[in-house]
């Protein structure tokens, strides 16, 4: 199958080709091995190469599921592959072998998806960019100056190219979203507890979810309805949603009360090209017949954010204690990346009284912003506030960090608080600025209503397509 052919279709329009034997499973694989070959050396979105396990699957017979046969990679952060590496992009593990699937990965097999590589992530999960010592930047196909996102930019840089259709991803502070942004893409943060984390035990003090980046809404909502649902033991759950997802993209959502702001929610100010964006989104949306107003929750965002870090930098403590206790020796700051070794240090001054304070405080503010969502169905917001930074931007590696956080909020101001409220989030890429650079919005629903989400999507999408749109290739700095 030739790129033209396979590019045009989303994961769904790949999977009915199998199912009506106009292609194979191998045929599949070998189109987007074809396409990894082709724009990898120069992405670098592809670290782990399955091609072997995913052939000897597709030989034994892939389930008969609703997406058999569709090539997929694996987000190389904390989900595992039984006998496959799960490096978390970091050195201290390029050798961690997994002993089992996670959970999501099983309902991935079920559904018959070729599970034939790995993503690049930042270290550890801890970078809104891609950039690890250990695989190297991965590069935004729209501008190979300029960062995909993180810490799905390996997924979101696939995406985009051309090498699949849909990849998994996950998100602990945006890391879904902001790629999904940066590279054109949508991007939905599904509710804390839809995607069970077995056998994990939770991310990040729960603000860490798992899904997927796709090309198209539908696409989305089928992987959620292939990927949701509860493990026994699992801390946060949802009942699956008694209509399937992807029933939802086609029906009308009817007339939403939705807020929207052109804030910076946690530091700074937005961007003019992003404040743009969101006041577009703004106008679509009241085209479409929806009540739309400007308004945003009454909350001290820096708070949260500040509260938030406690969750993140602890439960980074316990995974390296974790890892240093099972091989019998400390951590070395020589293992790690400056920024991971700095954030190491701080979770480890936090006092147990502290960390149960952090976690109040967020109970708090989740109830506030719980009771602006009273008034209002989805709240509309820029995703992030400037378009993709350039590679380096963000060096995690840098010996001097201390601008470092005050240019992650100045550009990702507004993902980090639905991660904490855990209400589900998704990114439309409805914008391309005058250099060609995509810019997302986002709009935020209420706790476990992906569905009116997903409606609103299909709607979005269907009024303004964007699923055919690919960076010119050769991609170009």
């Amino acid at each position: 199958m030739k790129f033209e052919e396979y590019s045009s279709y989303d994961a769904m329009g790949l999977a009915d080709l199998v199912a009506s034997g106009e292609t194979t499973p191998g045929e599949l694989l070998d189109a987007a091995l074809a396409r990894t070959a082709d724009v990898n050396p120069v992405i670098n979105a592809i670290t782990v190469d399955l091609e072997e396990q995913a052939r000897a699957a597709i030989d034994a017979g892939l389930p008969d599921g609703p997406l058999r046969g569709v090539p997929f990679p694996i987000k190389d952060l904390t989900v595992q592959m039984e006998g496959t590496v799960t490096s978390a992009g970091s050195r201290l593990f390029e050798n961690k072998v997994a002993d089992q699937d996670s959970a999501i990965v099983t309902s991935y097999r079920a559904a018959g998806l070729s599970l034939f590589a790995k993503t690049n992530a930042p270290e550890l999960g801890l970078a809104a960019v891609t950039e690890p010592v250990l695989h190297g930047p991965t590069r935004n196909p729209w501008n190979l100056d300029r960062t995909p996102g993180g810490s799905s930019g390996g997924a979101s840089a696939a995406v985009a190219s051309g090498i699949v259709p849909a990849a998994h991803a996950s998100d602990g502070g945006g890391s879904i979203r902001i790629p999904a942004s940066c590279c054109g893409l949508f991007g939905m943060k599904p509710t804390r507890g839809r995607v069970s984390l077995a056998p994990s035990t939770e991310g990040w003090g729960g603000l860490a979810v798992q899904h997927a980046l796709t090309r198209t809404v539908r696409d989305s909502a089928m992987l959620l309805d292939i990927a949701s649902g509860p493990r026994p033991g699992d801390h946060y759950w949802l009942a699956k949603s008694p209509s399937p997802f992807v029933d939802e993209v086609g029906r009308q959502p009817g007339p939403l009360r939705i807020g929207f702001t052109t804030d910076a929610l946690i530091h700074g100010a937005l961007d003019p090209v992003c404040k743009d964006a969101v006041l577009d989104a703004a106008r679509l949306c009241e085209e479409l017949g929806h009540n739309v107003e400007e308004a945003r929750p009454p909350v001290d965002f820096v708070e949260m954010a500040i509260a938030a870090n406690v969750l993140v930098t602890t439960s980074v403590v316990d995974m390296l204690e974790s890892e240093a206790a099972t091989r019998g020796t400390p951590i070395e700051k020589g293992e790690l990346e400056h920024l991971t070794w700095m954030i190491y240090q701080d979770g480890q001054e936090t006092k147990a009284h502290e960390y149960l304070a952090a976690q109040a405080k967020v109970i708090q503010i989740s109830r506030k912003v719980a009771a602006f969502f009273e008034d209002y169905d989805v709240l509309l917001l820029a995703t992030v506030a400037q378009p993709p930074v350039a590679v380096g931007y963000l060096d995690t590696n840098a010996e001097d960090l201390s601008t470092y956080a005050e240019r992650l909020f100045s550009w990702i101001p507004n993902t980090q608080p639905f991660n904490v409220t855990g209400q589900p989030a998704m990114n439309m890429p409805l914008t391309w600025s005058e250099e060609g650079l995509p810019i997302g919005v986002q709009f935020a629903g209420r706790f476990g209503d992906e569905a009116t989400l997903f409606r609103l999507a299909g709607q979005i999408e269907s009024a303004r397509p964007w699923a055919q749109r690919f960076p010119a290739k050769p991609f170009r700095p």
